[in-house]
């Protein structure tokens, strides 16, 4: 039976499955991601490449759960529970290929400040020179990214960003009802458990707010 068929009768066994199913596998999208789209009656499910060779009960997990979020409905499946168990075991399973010096320096420290300097090191690069996502942490190929906003930043600055991305890659995420949560209590007490946090977020917007003056004097 097709994947996307088996993944709709097991999430909704009550009804009738409507569309015109699409599954491809490429090496367009970045490792471990997936998409969805529903257009003319046709639901299309994109899979990079490297989930060809998965277990297709941990796949029917992973399209039930794009399902779940293009159809807006709430569910849980024994299928689900397997890909999210899958998804936090990814990171120790991707090869590690990213080390900027100076972030690698920054997980350093923080790792042995805050975690007994046991969190295994992720990629770790630079991102672009963005005012928003100023850094993030990515599960699907375990990297952190940093904004070259920071490249030039004190170490303490650095190393609070990096901070907030390691909170993410150590407490991983909870999921329920087809929602995944990254910010949990849990997480935002240990944020602010930082020393001088509040100090260093001032200084972080202050950074952000004349990088974006220089940036406008630039371009008259």
């Amino acid at each position: 039976m097709n994947l996307i068929h088996d993944s709709f009768a097991r999430l909704f066994p009550e009804k009738d499955f409507p569309y015109q199913p699409e599954l491809e596998y490429n090496r367009r999208l970045s490792d471990f991601n997936a998409n969805i789209r529903l257009y003319n009656n046709i639901l299309k499910v994109s899979l990079n490449l490297q989930w060809k060779d998965i277990d297709d009960e941990i796949k029917i997990g992973l399209i039930q759960s794009l399902l779940l979020k293009i159809l807006k409905k709430k569910g849980h499946t024994r299928n689900i529970v397997l890909y999210n168990n899958f998804l936090r075991n990814i990171p120790a399973l991707t090869l590690k290929t990213k080390n900027d010096p100076l972030l690698e320096a920054s997980f350093a420290r923080v790792n042995q400040q805050f975690f007994q300097s046991q969190l295994q090191q992720p990629n770790l690069k630079w991102g672009t020179a963005s005012f928003r996502k100023l850094a993030s942490y990515n599960f699907h190929n375990d990297t952190i990214a940093v904004s070259t906003l920071f490249n030039d930043a004190k170490p303490q600055i650095l190393d609070f960003i990096m901070y907030h991305e390691m909170l993410h890659k150590f407490h991983k995420f909870k999921h329920s009802n087809g929602r995944s949560a990254f910010h949990t209590r849990e997480f935002r007490e240990a944020e602010h458990s930082y020393p001088g946090h509040e100090k260093i977020e001032k200084e972080i917007t202050a950074i952000i707010r004349m990088k974006k003056l220089r940036r406008s004097w630039w371009r008259r």
